[in-house]
């Protein structure tokens, strides 16, 4: 079975996002989105709201699921017998970062590949980042994230 994984802290998830679990799912047999802790990024929403949120988005792609996990990705990985790592790139920035992970992975776990899918021109400017500051000062984040999450960001702001 031709298995990837798409990790990412997804605090929240966008359509930028969700463009590449969707093109992703065309070409894998099955995608796993992994979310994980990134120490560096404070997050808005806990890792079991983030997991809630993904699969209420991606409910109409039938091969993909969500899976949360801590430590290595390369050990999640070899694990679960995958061999695949899909990172979506927005600008030259992301590539020269995820350039260097993907050797760092290889270093780790030398038969895991890394594929970089450019995202769609339509999201080059998205990000968790980027929603999570219009949301904070009551801006549309529609067309930004899923349609099924949009009111879960906007609650956590009103909430605070």
């Amino acid at each position: 079975m031709n298995i990837a994984i798409y990790p990412g802290s997804f605090d929240p998830i966008t359509n930028g996002h969700l463009n590449i679990i969707e093109r992703a799912a065309t070409i894998f047999d099955e995608v796993t989105v992994g979310v994980l802790v990134n120490p560096d990024k404070k997050g808005l929403f806990s890792i079991e709201e983030r997991v809630k949120l993904i699969e209420r988005a991606i409910k109409h792609i039938p091969n993909v699921k969500v899976k949360s996990f801590s430590g290595l990705l390369v050990d999640y990985m070899n694990e679960n017998d995958i061999k695949v790592i899909i990172k979506g790139l927005r600008a030259i920035s992301d590539f020269e970062y995820e350039f260097q992970m993907s050797l760092m992975n290889k270093k780790l776990s030398p038969d895991i590949e890394t594929l970089f899918m450019m995202t769609c021109t339509q999201y080059s400017y998205l990000s968790s980042s980027s929603v999570k500051q219009v949301a904070a000062f009551g801006g549309c984040i529609k067309d930004l994230v899923p349609d099924e999450i949009i009111e879960d960001i906007m609650l956590k702001f009103r909430g605070k």
